[in-house]
């Protein structure tokens, strides 16, 4: 039994099996699924797990309290890794209220059969008492649903955010301050820009909203990964997601690329050794040595990143066609981008790609290079050359 506040309780789930999220890698660290119980005289529970989870979750509330002593349950978001196991609990509980966003109530009417759920939707500034604590609803759309919403108990000075200021760390350690700093950063950059990036202008709107609503706050309690807690580390991770909302890149690259028979991995090569002779901090990335998601970690570093493969059935390789669209997807701005390839007889993958993240918004400063089967030293050359233009285009618009 973990008390993270008096009166408030983690009832989380550890899954150090799972190792996938949309697409998205959780290996090796798998996530976590994090529930709350507030006791009070309204026993109040916040979220509950993912989908499969429900006999050890009923376990894991029935050393805290007993299901029927629970009043009301505060749904903060649909999505299955948090409300997978609600028609149990629910069943089993047979809470007063459940209180969710506007936008909640229609996802969960559609996800369920909420016939005789006493469902109340509640909007931004509404709040309830439950005795001796006051839950303030916060709606929080598109971090990273339409349902989404935070709730704020100001006695406790306790944010819930659900999928906001998360990570994917499964462990023993329960708050961010038990664990190295390099490590929760490396962790919320990944979890960031896999998953909440598409909705920066969202982020940056809800962290104004809390800024103007002068919330005191020295914990934020995620349903993934660690709780924060203590104004220092709260300070720390709220830069964090400000920085990652506003996409200021860095005088970073990184070239991404598939190969057949390593003429496109030599072209990859040389205009990596040209982005390091202009002064840029540069890696390269063969896509089939590197998950997509952990690539869009790198890129969340980078101002520029060239993407490279040769042409293939008169188009990009399969590992490059999905990362360009698990990267295009996920909305990245403020970057320049270049593209090469090499060819056998058509040759069409470069101006592809080059297309594609210019429509992208990408910032494109070089025509795309490709080379007929074997780049010859000419041609590696050029690619030489092509990474020094972009490493100094890089520079100068960083500054």
């Amino acid at each position: 039994m973990l008390e993270i506040k008096k009166d408030i309780y983690w009832l989380g789930i550890v899954d150090y099996a799972s190792k996938e999220f949309h697409g998205y890698s959780l290996s090796p660290q798998g996530t976590t699924y994090n529930s709350y119980l507030l006791k009070d005289k309204k026993n109040v529970l916040f979220d509950t797990v993912k989908t499969g989870h429900a006999s050890e979750y009923i376990r894991i509330l029935k050393q805290h309290i007993e299901p029927e002593k629970i009043d009301y349950i505060v749904v903060n978001h649909l999505e299955l890794d948090h409300a997978g196991v609600l028609p149990e609990i629910i069943a089993l509980c047979k809470p007063e209220k459940v209180f969710c966003s506007v936008t909640g109530k229609q996802t969960m009417e559609a996800i369920f059969d909420t016939t005789g759920w006493p469902i109340v939707a509640v909007k931004t500034g509404d709040s309830i008492s439950t005795g001796e604590h006051t839950i303030s609803f916060l709606e929080a759309k598109m971090l990273h649903w339409p349902d989404s919403m935070f709730s704020y108990i100001p006695e406790k000075k306790l944010l819930i955010s659900n999928d906001a200021f998360g990570e994917n760390i499964a462990s023993s350690e329960r708050f961010t301050d038990e664990i190295p700093r390099h490590v929760l950063d490396h962790a919320m950059n990944e979890y960031y820009h896999n998953i909440i990036l598409p909705y920066s202008a969202r982020v940056q709107a809800v962290l104004k909203q809390v800024a103007e609503m002068n919330l005191d706050i020295d914990m934020i309690a995620p349903d993934h990964g660690l709780i924060i807690r203590g104004k220092d580390e709260i300070a720390h991770v709220l830069e964090l997601y400000s920085a990652y909302a506003e996409q200021k890149t860095k005088a970073r690259a990184v070239v991404l690329y598939d190969t057949m028979w390593d003429s496109t991995a030599a072209m990859a090569n040389a205009i990596v050794e040209g982005i390091a002779a202009a002064g840029i901090s540069v890696r390269a990335m063969h896509l089939k040595q590197h998950h997509h998601s952990e690539v869009m970690s790198e890129v969340a570093h980078c101002g520029l990143v060239v993407v490279g493969s040769p042409t293939h059935n008169n188009g990009v390789l399969p590992d490059v066609a999905a990362m360009m669209r698990y990267m295009i997807g996920l909305k990245p701005k403020n970057r320049l981008g270049a593209a090469f390839g090499s060819y056998g007889w058509s040759g069409e993958a470069s101006k592809q790609l080059h297309e594609q993240l210019a429509a992208a918004g990408f910032d494109m400063p070089v025509e795309p290079l490709k080379t007929l089967y074997v780049p010859k030293e000419a041609v590696l050359q050029q690619c030489v050359e092509m990474g020094k233009t972009l490493g100094e285009a890089l520079k100068a618009k960083v500054g």
